[in-house]
């Protein structure tokens, strides 16, 4: 099925039920519905048809999510754009994607104004909130359109949304989800989560990530979600007693900043069903903690951009054990295969592997991505053995519960956001003092894990720390700006004279039960 007929039939029995909501808006279902054909005829009125590119350039707001559902009724393809990236690095993905038309928040024009100049595939743009240069904003422009848009064609292998992953290059690989993958994860979602009564979700970190396909799978279910600009700890308490949450997803730096908060014991979390962790491995120190403050309602979702959100699940039930050191032991579990998803592990070879052997982590099923867009080799080499290699490594156990130990990727995750390390040592490499380089993610205790540069001077040249880090900072903001920057005599190299990161990495994890 498509997308939107999903949505619409989840959102279509609770009519006047609240939808989205904000601090500023609260629309029902049955507004959002209306409007989602008002903008559907829009983007046909301005020249767009089956598959155009259209993006979201927006921190959370209701209208951000409502124009989502709006474009993919219109059998458009949903562009999400994380507003802390490099301007740069988003105008590459439009351009790449050939993006035909973007909604935006005022809070971001100027960057608007430079994706008009820079992005040549553009026919129009619309402000959520206000009017900005060469775009009316979105109450005036939404109500010139009917409210009833004639179905469109597109089907189940057609493309729902492209989302960007970083690259060897730098430069984002554009995974292609189809609406037969979503229709994958709103299934899986909705089995591994059910709810008696729908789902009351809270998104408190972009929608551009995780929290977008909870919110599309909470919508198929007919639920509310309930949109925070950003993760304060005070917002999100008073959120879940004001909304009565039962669901929502953090990432593990912004869980353990909730535990820190003073007063966090004295919160009302009653409401909660499913608090979901993922996008990074976390402390399992913490997780019990979090069970304490909490509830028995900690949940964790291990997948990727490629195989949205649940390839392999762990509920709250499912850390329950007799056994107190089984019960330990689970907290460091990424969960079992979700209902519809195949999880196996495999050597270099193709052999899938028995219970406590190292490998990586293979996936089968309508969950994966139809593939990367302009990207035949890479596809070929993800697809291997006919199975979709996850970069993951891990091993099983006996009951069936995987545990993730290190990554085959060089990709560092820190506080739920990837950072592709070859960006960063680009930029590194241009100062006129660095010879050479290598960036890696060490252990951090807030972020999972911490960018880390080494850097070897060229004789005689030396640059400080600090120097080292405003460089980085004015190229690439302070996401991938390196927490910590060392000078080493010399990196060490293998026989052809490639740096092994491998030996960088093992100094910091050493000590350490898991590799991310």
């Amino acid at each position: 099925m498509r997308v939107i007929d999903l949505l619409e039939n989840g959102m279509a029995r609770v009519p006047g039920r609240p939808c989205v909501i904000d601090d500023e808006t609260s629309l029902t279902h049955a507004e959002v519905l209306v409007l989602s054909h008002r903008i559907a005829n829009g983007l046909h009125a301005a020249g767009l048809r089956r598959g155009a590119r259209v993006a979201l350039y927006s921190p959370n707001v209701a209208l951000a999510l409502v124009a989502m559902i709006g474009l993919l009724r219109a059998g458009a393809v949903w562009l999400p754009v994380q507003t802390r990236n490099p301007l740069r690095e988003n105008i590459e993905f439009l351009v790449e994607n050939e993006c035909e038309f973007v909604f935006f928040h005022s809070s971001v024009a100027a960057d608007a104004a430079t994706l008009r100049d820079q992005v040549p595939s553009l026919k129009g743009m619309v402000c959520f909130d206000a009017p900005a240069q060469g775009a009316p904003a979105f109450d005036a422009w939404v109500e010139r359109f009917e409210t009833r848009f004639p179905d469109d064609l597109h089907g189940a292998e057609d493309i729902a949304w492209i989302k960007g992953t970083g690259g060897t290059t730098g430069r984002p690989k554009s995974v292609m989800i189809c609406h037969r993958n979503a229709e994958a994860l709103f299934a899986n979602f909705n089995l591994c989560m059910p709810l008696p009564e729908p789902h009351v979700n809270l998104a408190a970190v972009p929608v551009t990530h995780g929290a977008g396909n909870i919110a599309l799978s909470v919508l198929f279910s007919g639920g509310t979600t309930v949109l925070l600009d950003r993760a304060d700890p005070l917002r999100i308490f008073a959120a879940i007693e004001k909304y009565r949450i039962t669901t929502m997803f953090l990432p593990p730096t912004v869980i353990y900043n909730l535990l820190a908060t003073p007063g966090v014991r004295a919160r009302d979390f009653s409401s909660l069903r499913y608090f979901i962790y993922a996008a990074a491995p976390m402390s399992a120190q913490k997780l019990a903690e979090a069970f304490e403050v909490f509830g028995p309602v900690m949940t964790q979702a291990w997948g990727q951009t490629e195989a949205p959100l649940i390839c392999t699940f762990m509920g709250p039930a499912d850390y329950d054990a007799a056994d107190p050191e089984v019960r330990q032991q689970r907290l460091k579990s990424c969960g079992r295969p979700s209902p519809l998803t195949r999880v196996e592990v495999m050597d270099d070879d193709g052999n899938l592997l028995p219970p406590h052997q190292n490998g990586e982590l293979v996936v089968r099923g309508n969950l994966v991505m139809k593939g990367y867009y302009l990207r035949p080799e890479e596809n070929e080499a993800v697809t291997r053995f006919g199975w979709h290699h996850t970069g993951d490594v891990g091993y099983r156990d006996e009951q069936g519960f995987f545990y993730i130990v290190d990554r085959k990727k060089d990709m560092i995750i820190s506080g739920g956001f990837n950072i592709y390390p070859s960006e960063i040592e680009q930029v590194l490499w241009r100062h006129p003092a660095v010879l050479d380089c290598a960036v890696v993610g060490v252990p951090d205790a807030k972020w999972g894990e911490a960018v880390k540069a080494v850097v070897e001077f060229k004789p005689g040249q030396a640059a400080s720390e600090e120097e080292l880090k405003e460089h980085c900072r004015s190229a690439l903001g302070g996401l991938k700006t390196p927490k910590s920057i060392e000078s080493w005599d010399s990196l060490p190299r293998s026989s052809v004279g490639k740096v092994l990161k491998r030996e960088i990495r093992e100094r910091y994890w050493k000590d350490q039960e898991r590799r991310v």
